[in-house]
């Protein structure tokens, strides 16, 4: 009974469970090599929203000398979890670990207004439960397609609806045919390898022509694809939330459904899920029962680009006559380092022009639930992206990831620009196929 974490001393304002490294934070020298790529720093120029600011903050909290007040948690409130910081660290601070420990403290030990509480639940209620989600799909589609949707944004009506709901409207894709995928597709030709899909939650119901372009990739490239129908949402955007006893028995819940699959990797193609599919090792660290088979999980796990990329391509790839602007999902480029094989994959379709996007280090804002918890500053980067998107002049944006995905859309939209944001491997998918950008976006 000693060895509880309530038994412990407390290190400061938080909780003997898991607080904020004191070697991590010990790790950061403040010389503000961070400071450009920190989103919130870019649009406020503010020391406390920050990196460094902000491990500064923990500092005190671990010493007591400073209460986990309102402004104190705003300050972690803000920040993305984007983890910049630490592509551009030349300390090696890990701050992806410090502010979701930080995080969690703050959802076990802050007591939020009853509007946050609520606002945060049924976010956290929804989101995660693709089944709830799948019940969502029809009445949304409805009002897609009925025109209420084009009517109430032509009438200036939705900015009478609560903040809330504006920003759901603003983030809503334009919903296509949902396109099912089988528990196994086999791989044409001789098989490479037998790998698992994760599906995802909320890309499983709004973006399912990703996923089925994604397996259709890898069936084609001689990977034979097992998606597991029993697996759960990841818990990606719960840990990054500080809701860590539901994200973790999450992370249970998706071992425990591909265990059984017997594959050599478990493949994602949304860069927030793969990142903390492959920090599952350490996540579940302390759990007897899944330690070890969270670290074999872990070591199974890729990013679609960083599978693709292992072996020259097999199918042809036909012409695509386009300049695709490349936006780097932040958990893809900094939390998972994967940034070149996006480039490389794309590089083999024939008549496609990349463009780079200036800053491209720093978030557009999406970063998990941020923009709905975090509207006006998630705006303000969305914002800021687009006028970067926009003098490069593209026919197409690419990137890795749902969120941004759902962010740049509704950025460029507010700028006017009706450049359309694909995933990366739906244009790869066109082009094995033959399929044009136009077919794409009139599906």
């Amino acid at each position: 009974m000693a060895n509880k974490p309530a038994q412990l001393a407390r290190p400061g304002v938080f909780d003997a469970h898991h607080p904020p490294a004191q070697e991590i934070i010990d790790k950061c020298v403040h010389c503000g090599f961070c400071l450009p790529v920190c989103p919130t720093y870019v649009l406020w120029h503010e020391e406390m929203d920050s990196p460094r600011g902000r491990i500064y903050l923990m500092k005190m909290a671990r010493q007591a000398t400073a209460p986990m007040s309102r402004e104190w948690v705003g300050h972690f409130d803000a920040c993305l979890g984007c983890v910049a910081c630490m592509s551009a660290c030349p300390s090696g601070v890990d701050y992806g670990k410090l502010i979701e420990a930080t995080r969690a403290q703050i959802e076990r030990n802050y007591k939020r207004s009853l509007g946050e509480k609520l606002h945060r639940r049924l976010l956290f209620e929804t989101l995660p439960r693709p089944d709830r989600l799948d019940l969502l799909r029809w009445p949304l589609l409805a009002y897609q397609k009925s025109g209420l949707q084009e009517w109430l944004r032509a009438t200036g009506l939705l900015s009478l609806l609560p903040r809330f709901l504006s920003g759901l409207d603003a983030l809503l894709p334009k919903l296509a045919p949902f396109e099912p995928l089988p528990a196994c597709i086999p791989a044409k030709g001789q098989r490479l390898k037998r790998v698992g899909l994760l599906l995802g939650c909320v890309q499983r119901v709004f973006l399912s022509p990703v996923t089925a372009a994604t397996a259709r990739v890898l069936s084609a490239e001689g990977y034979e694809v097992v998606a597991p129908p029993d697996q759960p949402c990841c818990g990606a955007l719960l840990i990054h939330a500080g809701e860590e006893a539901r994200a973790l028995e999450l992370a249970r819940q998706t071992i425990d459904a591909f265990e059984n699959a017997h594959v050599d990797y478990i493949i994602s193609n949304a860069a927030g899920c793969g990142s903390n599919l492959k920090e599952y090792g350490y996540l579940l660290r302390d759990d007897p029962a899944y330690a070890d088979r969270a670290k074999r999980f872990a070591a199974q796990c890729r990013d679609i680009c960083e599978v693709l990329t292992e072996a020259p391509p097999r199918s042809e790839r036909k012409p695509i006559y386009a300049r695709a602007a490349v936006h780097d999902s932040c958990h893809l480029q900094h939390a998972q380092g994967v940034r070149t094989q996006p480039r490389s994959l794309l590089g083999q379709i024939p008549g496609l022009e990349l463009l780079e996007i200036p800053e491209s280090a720093v978030c557009c804002g999406s970063a998990g639930i941020y923009n709905l918890v975090q509207p006006d500053a998630a705006n303000e980067l969305g914002d800021r992206k687009a006028s970067l998107i926009t003098p490069l002049q593209p026919t197409v944006v690419v990137t890795g990831n749902p969120g941004c995905l759902f962010q740049l859309q509704a950025a460029l939209q507010r700028a006017k620009n009706p450049v359309p944001v694909l995933h990366t491997l739906q244009l790869l998918d066109a082009s094995i196929r033959g399929a044009t950008l136009e077919s794409l976006l009139t599906t």
